[in-house]
């Protein structure tokens, strides 16, 4: 009878906690981004409740070598191989504003594994004092890996400031987590077909 009794009150006292988790979940304060002179967006929650399933159907007439849909609205990127048997589905970061946001068709041309990072003519006239050329590294914004489109100066890449990841935190390109741009590098070959919407 006494182990019943125990089991029964941790299960009220489980059950009495459980309403509470969510709030303490949530209490830990986010770190804010650097400035960068672009307008702040208020904070907002973004998970992967938010993602909107694709079909690549709905924006390709064949798979081709592979599939890509960049979801602006849902911050996901939907990848599909080219022979149909391998789905991906990852968060990311998109542009700032629509003003730098890119939407259409495009491809992957080029993939690199440590990419160097060369600041636009645009984003040194937003962003004085950015250098030239940043190498490879830690304090490199394009992450570990890249793959480049066939609009100059957009890219798909990692990052290594996880906080931008599910934000509106870029100057054009999409962002994943470094660890999925170099699970998603090495399915996708050149020539892999690109839509953001």
């Amino acid at each position: 009878m006494t182990k019943s009794t125990l089991t029964r009150r941790g299960f009220i006292a489980a059950a009495a906690f459980t309403p509470f988790a969510p709030a303490i979940l949530r209490a830990m304060p986010a770190t804010p981004l650097p400035d960068t002179g672009a307008e702040a967006e208020p904070f907002t929650r973004h998970n992967i409740s938010s993602f909107r399933t694709e079909r690549w159907q709905d924006h390709f007439e064949t798979l081709g070598k592979g599939a890509i849909v960049c979801d602006t609205i849902s911050r996901a990127l939907h990848f599909w191989s080219g022979d149909g048997e391998t789905y991906r589905l990852y968060p990311t970061s998109v542009p700032r504003t629509d003003e730098l946001t890119k939407r259409g068709y495009t491809e992957v041309v080029r993939k690199k594994v440590g990419p160097t990072w060369t600041p636009t003519p645009s984003m040194h006239e937003r962003i004085p004092g950015l250098p030239d050329v940043v190498p490879a590294g830690p304090d490199n914004p394009l992450g570990t890996h890249a793959l480049y489109l066939s609009w100059p100066a957009y890219l798909i890449h990692g990052t290594h400031d996880t906080r931008k990841i599910g934000r509106k935190s870029s100057d054009g390109c999409i962002g994943l987590y470094n660890d999925k741009i170099a699970e998603l590098f090495e399915l996708v070959p050149v020539g892999t077909q690109v839509r953001l919407i």
